[in-house]
């Protein structure tokens, strides 16, 4: 049986264990915070995290934003399942989707226009239409005043490939110097995931899992190019180490 406690153990080694190729994470979360509480203009936001895995930038949100309300939807129902045993609440409220999928959206069953959508380590894993697609979804659903954030490993592309390296070789450059490029590392966890005893079914339940194959992969550009589409009257990278960076679109 999961456990909260158990649940929480497995968050805190997850949260580690990303450490090894974010180096910066805890930052990237509270520049995340301080974009959300800077751009909405009121002390209860309603936010949609997409993408939200286990939780971890949800619930830094509510632990700054006392009286936030998280939607968080995910396609991995053992991230989810995880998530939901060790923080599920009425504030934070996970939503089984897919957000490469039509649909998605009308999934979340919101009570209102939310104020923000947020991201964090997730969206990279989408092609290139899929993701123009959901930012034109996002862009729909805010209101004036609304913000998009998303922190990610996000690239030139083709034209900017010597800036990608350097920006890849900045990242291992901080690793090492964090002291955290000895981590576990993704593959690590999930081989441990797949064989703990109370995350047995929740390993049946993701049966081979979530496909992560990305065969048009954006760019930063595309990106800021989609947000700007979407009816976003700015766009933008507010924040970068290496190849880590968040970009924002102001509504």
């Amino acid at each position: 049986m999961l456990t909260r406690e158990r649940a929480l153990y497995w968050l805190d080694r997850w949260d580690r264990q990303q450490e090894y190729y974010i180096p910066d994470r805890e930052e990237r979360f509270a520049v995340i915070v301080d974009v959300v509480q800077e751009v909405v203009d009121r002390p209860d936001p309603l936010v949609v995290d997409l993408g939200t895995g286990p939780g971890s930038l949800a619930v830094r949100i509510l632990d700054r934003m006392p009286a936030a309300t998280v939607v968080g939807v995910d396609a991995d129902p053992l991230l989810r399942g995880l998530a939901e045993a060790a923080h599920g609440s009425d504030r934070f409220r996970i939503v089984a989707a897919d957000l490469r999928e039509d649909g998605w959206f009308d999934a979340l069953d919101l009570p209102r226009a939310p104020d923000a959508f947020v991201s964090t380590t997730a969206l990279h894993w989408m092609d290139r239409e899929p993701l123009r697609k959901l930012i034109t979804r996002c862009g729909a659903a805010l209101g004036a005043g609304g913000v998009f954030v998303n922190g990610d490993h996000l690239y030139e592309g083709p034209h900017g490939a010597r800036l990608d390296d350097l920006a890849r070789a900045l990242t291992s450059r901080r690793a090492r110097r964090a002291g955290v490029d000895g981590r576990e590392d993704w593959q690590a966890w999930w081989r441990a995931v797949d064989e703990a005893p109370e995350l047995a079914d929740l390993v049946r339940a993701r049966a081979g899992g979530f496909d992560h194959t990305v065969r048009d992969l954006p760019t930063v550009h595309d990106h800021l190019a989609f947000l700007r589409e979407a009816g976003f009257a700015e766009a933008g990278t507010v924040w970068q180490m290496g190849d880590d960076r968040i970009i924002v679109g102001l509504r």
